[in-house]
């Protein structure tokens, strides 16, 4: 006869549900971010083809005046009279308006080689971002993490926000999982816009601003996240952390986000998630993590 069925402890339940959790938040994410994704590349592509539908159409026009050319020399070789080539020459100068082409076809190319540059640099970062979660921590540049990020993310923030960033050229890399930095990183940049939004609405006159910085200090990585949303009341700070948690209208937050977040950042990584907070001025949120795993953590 079977005994009854056991789930676990208590700690390892607790990490099934948070290794769940986590899942399911970045494959929410991931579906989110896909036509903001889209869009943004969407754009500098329509801007490729366009400007590879004029120079396709100029080179025509180009070859048009290329063969007056040519039978001119032809005609001068055979010593024929030139006057009236000549003239069939300026007509066809006339016609394409070689003077724009000449001017028009330099910028063209420089219009899709920097769209193919955008499109490249999209979709090298959703690659970094996408990147398979690791059993064993990995040395992580924060640094490009964090870029890879801000670039495929750039929907969610650029309506109501300008970003900047001020990265430590010299930091170290850390012992990380990359995946799980991602998705933190993400949640926060989210939760910033949307900060920022429920203070200015969603189509504002003046934009609000995200800054990122990061920071080596002592044995430590330091990221800031600062918005200049609505802040967070003081009597919910202690519970921002908690589970299921969250104060977001319905449809623009789940309380996993912040949670997970700092499982990922503790539990997982040894490191601190904290926030400082100004009602109406903005929220900061720090993360701190070892430069030397655990060993860092401990100390």
């Amino acid at each position: 006869m079977k005994g009854p069925m056991t789930i676990g402890n208590d700690s390892d339940t607790r990490r099934l549900l948070e290794d769940q959790l986590a899942q399911s938040r970045k494959m929410e994410a991931i579906g989110h971010l896909a036509a903001g994704i889209a869009h943004e590349i969407s754009t500098p592509a329509q801007f490729v083809g366009d400007n590879t539908h004029f120079l396709r159409e100029a080179f025509d026009d180009l070859q048009k005046v290329m063969a007056r050319y040519q039978a001119l020399a032809a005609s001068v070789r055979q010593e024929n009279d030139p006057v009236e080539l000549l003239q069939a020459v300026d007509a066809a100068v006339n016609e394409v308006d070689l003077d724009y082409l000449v001017a028009e076809i330099p910028l063209a190319i420089d219009h899709i080689l920097d769209g193919v540059g955008r499109i490249s640099k999209i979709v090298r970062s959703m690659k970094f971002f996408a990147h398979p979660g690791d059993a064993e921590k990995k040395p992580l540049d924060l640094n490009e993490a964090i870029e890879s990020t801000v670039i495929i993310s750039r929907n969610e923030w650029k309506y109501v926000a300008d970003l900047e960033t001020d990265f430590d050229p010299a930091l170290p890399s850390v012992p990380g999982r990359c995946g799980e930095i991602n998705q933190v990183i993400l949640n926060l940049i989210t939760n910033a816009a949307h900060a920022i939004s429920e203070k200015i609405g969603r189509s504002p006159a003046d934009k609000g601003r995200i800054r990122i910085v990061t920071r080596a200090r002592d044995e430590w990585a330091e990221i800031r996240i600062q918005d200049t949303g609505a802040g967070i009341p003081e009597a919910v700070r202690h519970q921002v952390f908690d589970l299921f948690f969250t104060t977001k209208e319905e449809g623009l937050g789940s309380g996993q986000g912040l949670a997970i977040a700092h499982a990922v950042i503790v539990d997982n990584h040894g490191g601190h998630l904290t926030f400082e907070s100004v009602p109406g001025e903005g929220t900061t949120f720090v993360i701190r993590l070892p430069l030397h795993g655990e060993v860092a953590a401990h100390g």
